[in-house]
C-alpha cells in the first residue's frame, strides 16, 4: 500500500502451516466477559511489565494522534474517546510504576469462549533473509512494491466477485495474476523492483510473514514490510503437504517445510504456486533496532509482547494477559505476560485467539515456527469503556 494507505499487518506462521481461507470460517458468536480480580489473575504483575507499558505508550501515542484503529468497528474496542484520558495517564507513566496504572486505570475481565474454550495461540517473526537492492549475481528473485493500479474493492464489487483486492482492466474488476504467473515475469519491466533476494523459497517465506530483514552485502539492513496483497486466495502448502501425506501432519512447522523444499526444489516451485496469493512490500525504516517491523497499528512490534488479534472482538492498543505455554529448547513453559494488541492477521480468528511476535531474525524465527498452544486471555478496560459496554462493576 501507500504511505497513506492503511497496512493490514503481517501474516502469520498458523496461516502458512495449517490455515483455511478464511471465507470458510464461521462466525463465531461474542464471548462472555467474567469479572476478575488482580489478585486471582495467576502470575500477574510478571516480570515484563514496564516492556508492556512501553508498548502501550506506543499504541496510546497512535490512538490521541490518528485513531486509525478505530476506523474498523470491534465488538468491545469501544471508540476512541474512551481511550483518551487512559492514554493520556499512561503517557506520563514512568518506569516502574506500571502495575499500579494498570490496575488503576482497568478493570479486568475474563474472556470465555464456549467456541474455543480452551483457546489457540501461535506464534510469528520477522525472517532475516541475504538481499540485494539492485539485480546482482546470486540474487535472481525480485521483490515487487505495490503497483499503482492495485485497490481494496467497495463491498458491492467484493460481494460480485469475491475479490477484496485486485484491479479494474477495461473497466472490469480482475484480480491480479496468480502467483506462478508472477514468478514466471507477468509483472516485470514495470518499474515495481524494491529489491531482490537470493532464494526463492526466502521470499516465499518473507510473504506469508508479511516482512522480513534484508541483510544486504554490505552487512547493512533492509527492513520491508506488507504494502497490499493481490487478491487472490491464500493456499496453506503446509496443509497440502499433510493433506497429500508428504509430511505428518502433527509435524508441519515452518523447518520442516523448509526442509522438504530444499530436498525438492522443483516439486517446491510448483507446490508454491498452488497458492496463488501474491505479497507487495515497501522500504520502512530501521528506527529503534529493539523493535520489529510495523503491525497493522503502524507502531513498531514489541517482542513477546505485541499480539497479533482479531479485530473483530479487539481494537488496536487493548492490553490482554496471555497466559499459555511456549517453545523452549524442545520443551515448553509457561509464559504469563501482559501482552498489548498491536497486529492482525487473516488467520487470526476468534475471541480466545492471539499470535505472539517473538522478534526479529533466526533466534525468533525457531520458537515462533514451533508456537501451537491453548492458552488463556484477560482483557483489560478502561473504566469508561466498561460503563459503555455495561461492564462497570463499581
Amino acid at each position: 500500500m501507500g504511505l497513506g494507505q492503511r497496512l493490514m499487518g503481517i501474516c502469520t506462521l498458523a496461516m502458512m502451516l495449517m490455515s483455511t481461507s478464511t471465507s470458510a470460517q464461521a462466525e463465531m458468536p461474542l464471548p462472555i466477559l467474567e469479572p476478575v480480580s488482580w489478585q486471582a489473575i495467576s502470575g500477574w504483575p510478571g516480570k515484563s511489565l514496564d516492556r508492556s507499558l512501553a508498548a502501550f505508550q506506543r499504541s496510546c501515542r497512535e490512538i490521541l494522534d490518528t485513531a486509525r484503529g478505530f476506523r474498523r468497528a470491534s465488538s468491545f474496542g469501544g471508540k476512541p474517546d474512551d481511550w483518551h484520558t487512559t492514554c493520556q495517564e499512561a503517557l506520563v507513566t514512568p518506569p516502574g510504576e506500571a502495575q499500579a496504572y494498570f490496575e488503576q486505570a482497568f478493570y479486568a475481565y475474563r474472556v470465555v469462549d464456549s467456541q474455543r474454550p480452551n483457546g489457540l495461540i501461535t506464534g510469528y517473526f520477522e525472517p532475516e533473509y541475504p538481499g540485494s537492492r539492485t539485480p546482482a549475481s546470486g540474487y535472481p528473485v525480485p521483490v515487487y512494491g505495490r503497483p499503482a493500479d492495485l485497490i481494496a474493492f467497495d463491498a458491492t464489487t467484493e460481494a460480485q466477485t469475491g475479490l477484496r483486492y485486485g484491479r479494474f482492466v477495461l473497466g472490469q474488476p480482475k484480480a491480479y495474476p496468480p502467483r506462478g504467473e508472477i514468478a514466471s515475469g507477468a509483472l516485470a519491466g514495470r518499474g515495481l523492483e524494491i529489491a531482490w533476494m537470493a532464494s526463492p523459497v526466502d521470499a516465499y517465506f518473507m510473504h506469508v510473514q508479511g516482512s522480513a530483514r534484508l541483510r544486504l552485502p554490505d552487512g547493512s539492513f533492509m527492513r520491508l514490510a506488507y504494502a497490499g496483497k493481490s487478491g487472490r486466495p491464500y493456499t496453506s502448502i503446509g496443509r497440502l503437504l499433510a493433506e497429500r501425506d508428504i509430511l505428518p501432519r502433527d509435524d508441519v512447522n515452518m523447518q520442516s517445510i523448509r526442509d522438504w523444499m530444499a530436498a525438492h526444489p522443483d516439486a517446491a516451485r510448483k507446490l508454491m504456486a498452488e497458492n496463488e496469493s501474491f505479497v507487495f512490500f515497501r522500504e520502512v525504516p530501521i528506527q529503534d533496532p529493539s523493535l520489529g517491523p510495523p503491525g497493522g497499528e503502524l507502531v513498531g512490534l514489541s517482542p513477546r509482547v505485541s499480539l497479533a488479534i482479531d479485530r473483530r472482538y479487539w481494537t488496536y492498543g487493548t492490553p490482554l494477559w496471555l497466559d499459555t505455554v511456549v517453545p523452549d529448547a524442545g520443551h515448553t513453559r509457561p509464559f504469563r505476560h501482559l501482552m498489548i494488541a498491536q497486529d492482525t492477521g487473516s488467520a487470526i480468528r476468534g475471541s480466545v485467539r492471539g499470535d505472539i511476535f517473538f522478534g526479529s531474525g533466526e533466534a525468533a524465527g525457531i520458537p515462533a515456527g514451533h508456537m501451537q498452544a491453548p492458552g488463556s486471555l484477560i482483557v483489560l478496560l478502561p473504566h469508561i469503556l466498561t460503563r459503555h459496554l455495561g461492564l462497570d462493576r463499581r
